[in-house]
């Protein structure tokens, strides 16, 4: 089959609800295989090799930085070739065998006199369960609150787990929520970035997550100019959905190892954008306004490095903005850059941290949780210093 005709098969065969048969399908065309038309139902259905979350038993501390003496946000021109075999958690197609891990305690979930309160929300779009974390000097005042979006294979507590955010967040008081994708909402409960409908302001996904966020601020004193979203892999692509379409609810974002808002509209073109890049259309295309940090490996072969640069790029395009770009290393673990966008009022208003060496991963996070890299970075401390720097019209 020629290139275009690949797509439309996958296409046909993905809203038969064949998925692996379509990813084979797609597989092959990017690798420059000949691709030659299955004789049965199943002849495109391929094996493909396991992969176990990076984690690397160390610790990193806080971070030494120098300015670069070339600016330059992007590695948008260098070229590099992904195996195969970096599928990973793809968008849902279940490729990846759940992970055999210790069960978590609750010590490594939440820190001691806090609380972790499992609800739910329902709308016409559907219903979702979610983990809320309160933090001990809870008094009545109003706190922020920071949406965390798990990425494909895990949970509220694993998520949390990982990241460590509650420990952060009982250090900073504020809340913490969850939302649970389920897995009968997608196999691998993967948040569904990649359907048009779930890309829309007021339907699918997007609708849910805003509406499990305006549940937590009705139900408790939530500060409302200080209300946040990120999410790992898919789900630090939802977070960029969710920026994109409810700039008035979420005033930052965190994306960690994700894509853009707009790289893909459906499953053949988020395979080519997590292979190698959402396009050109996606940052013309982006409507990037919200104040956005992206952690990204330079190693991570499930989603492209180039996406994090398309997410800086979508947001410099829509800003008037000057480039400040830094240096360091984690002591004893990874090296990264820090490119910050800073506007006319001398304001940081977009990060970029590219980490040397790091794969798919949420970086200085717990090896308790899956997807973890303890080399750091520390994502977690350092979104959360930037979350705290901006409010909702401020």
């Amino acid at each position: 089959m020629l290139n275009h005709d690949i797509v439309r098969e996958a296409t046909r065969l993905t809203r038969a609800g064949q998925l692996v048969e379509a990813t084979a399908l797609l597989q092959r065309m990017l690798h420059g295989g000949s691709t030659p038309k299955p004789k049965h139902r199943n002849a495109t259905h391929a094996r493909f090799p396991l992969l176990d979350p990076l984690t690397i038993d160390a610790t990193a501390d806080v971070v030494g930085e120098r300015e670069a003496p070339q600016i330059s946000p992007a590695r948008s021109g260098r070229k590099r070739s992904l195996p195969l075999d970096g599928m990973g958690d793809f968008s849902g197609l279940g490729l990846r065998s759940p992970i055999t891990r210790a069960p978590l305690s609750p010590s490594d979930i939440v820190p001691k006199g806090t609380r972790f309160i499992a609800g739910t929300f329902s709308n016409a779009a559907g219903s979702r369960a979610y983990k809320l974390f309160i933090p001990s000097r809870c008094r009545g005042q109003r706190l922020p609150l920071i949406v965390m979006l798990h990425g494909c294979t895990q949970s509220p507590d694993d998520f949390a787990a990982g990241t460590r955010m509650n420990f952060l967040a009982e250090e900073q008081n504020c809340f913490v929520v969850y939302p649970e994708q389920p897995s009968g909402a997608n196999q691998s409960k993967c948040w569904n970035w990649f359907r048009t409908g779930d890309q829309r302001r007021g339907g699918g996904e997007p609708s849910m997550i805003a509406g499990i966020t305006r549940q937590i601020m009705r139900d408790h004193a939530i500060d409302p100019q200080r209300v946040y979203v990120a999410g790992l892999s898919a789900g630090g692509a939802a977070a960029a959905i969710m920026g994109a379409t409810y700039s008035d609810l979420y005033a930052a974002v965190g994306i960690h190892s994700g894509l853009a808002c707009g790289a893909a509209s459906d499953l053949p073109s988020a395979f080519v954008a997590m292979r190698q890049g959402g396009g050109s259309k996606a940052i013309a295309d982006g409507k990037t306004s919200v104040p956005t940090i992206v952690f990204h490996g330079d190693r991570d072969t499930t989603v492209h490095p180039k996406n994090g640069d398309q997410i800086l790029e979508q947001f410099a395009r829509a800003t008037r903005s000057t480039t400040k770009v830094l240096r360091g290393r984690v002591p004893h673990g990874h090296a990264y850059t820090r490119t910050v966008l800073i506007d006319g009022a001398g304001r940081a208003i977009s990060e970029q941290w590219n980490i040397d060496g790091a794969g798919h991963a949420w970086s200085g996070g717990s090896p308790a949780g899956s997807y973890t890299d303890p080399q750091g970075p520390d994502a977690t401390r350092e979104m959360l210093r930037f979350f705290l720097e901006h409010s909702l019209g401020g």
